[in-house]
């Protein structure tokens, strides 16, 4: 069996030796084979499950997350939903469902939210109907081996001991905010990944490497700054981390790209 740590949402999959993990837009899926990742696919290791992670700083209540969800399951696929059922794992709680597609799809559709602390897993099964023997019990073996270990490996670290998450790399501060004065004492990491992610990155992170979390303002949030805050304190250092959306063109929101930087108080 194979482990798969997510570095952003700080979660952790025991799969098959022989499955495939990859990246897929916001989220992360699993599959028998590469080409199964593909949801047209239909040969006969076909099926793939997708998790997605959300951050909930206000401790939103389950169930509004929940129709949100479903509501776009619904848009995206034209599917309306069967019923409802508490779900849980661990300490974890939140919904599932079975969905029922369109009847020209010859596909069933599983979904379920779980809620762990300021975290909102997303899972989506979906595979030709005549699979379900097969792929089910793995998909469900998949997500109960659901963990939230105390500390994910892989975290590297800027050179002032910051962690930094994949896929960032260091860029010219400017090139982020071109109006900042003493460029010197800034730094800056340029990436993808959504403001959301970034901020449970570092929230989870942070501490684990000595930093004291002493302000947070996150974003979206009541605050009018356009981003997400956070005034971090190490043994001989203070520093003003903004999580900044990236793009100038569209309303940012939880799941905007975003990138980093930080000033050197």
């Amino acid at each position: 069996m194979a482990v798969f740590q997510q570095i952003f949402w700080g979660y952790e999959l025991t799969y098959p030796d022989g499955w495939v993990c990859q990246p897929q837009q916001d989220a992360d899926a699993f599959a028998a084979t590469a080409d199964a990742i593909d949801p047209s696919y239909s040969g006969a290791d076909a099926g793939q499950l997708l998790v997605r992670g959300e951050w909930n700083w206000e401790l939103k209540p389950i169930g509004p997350l929940w129709h949100r969800h479903i509501g776009m399951l619904a848009g995206m696929m034209g599917a309306r939903q069967v019923g409802s059922a508490p779900w849980k794992i661990g300490q974890s709680v939140g919904l599932e469902a079975e969905i029922v597609l369109p009847k020209r799809e010859n596909r069933r559709l599983w979904t379920g939210i779980l809620a762990h602390d300021f975290r909102v897993l997303h899972f989506m099964v979906t595979h030709p109907r005549e699979a379900r023997d097969e792929f089910q019990p793995v998909a469900t073996k998949i997500i109960s081996s659901l963990r939230f270990p105390n500390q994910i490996s892989g975290v590297e670290t800027s050179p002032e001991s910051v962690p930094l998450p994949p896929g960032y790399e260091s860029v010219d501060p400017k090139s982020i905010l071109p109006d900042i004065a003493a460029p010197e004492q800034w730094r800056a990491y340029a990436g993808s990944a959504d403001i959301g992610a970034l901020q449970a990155f570092y929230a989870r992170e942070a501490p684990l490497h000595g930093w004291a979390m002493e302000e947070y303002i996150p974003f979206p949030g009541a605050s009018e700054l356009g981003f997400a805050r956070l005034k971090l304190r190490g043994k001989n250092l203070e520093l003003m981390v903004g999580l900044m959306p990236g793009s100038v063109t569209e309303t940012p929101d939880s799941s905007s790209p975003a990138n980093i930087v930080w000033k050197i108080a």
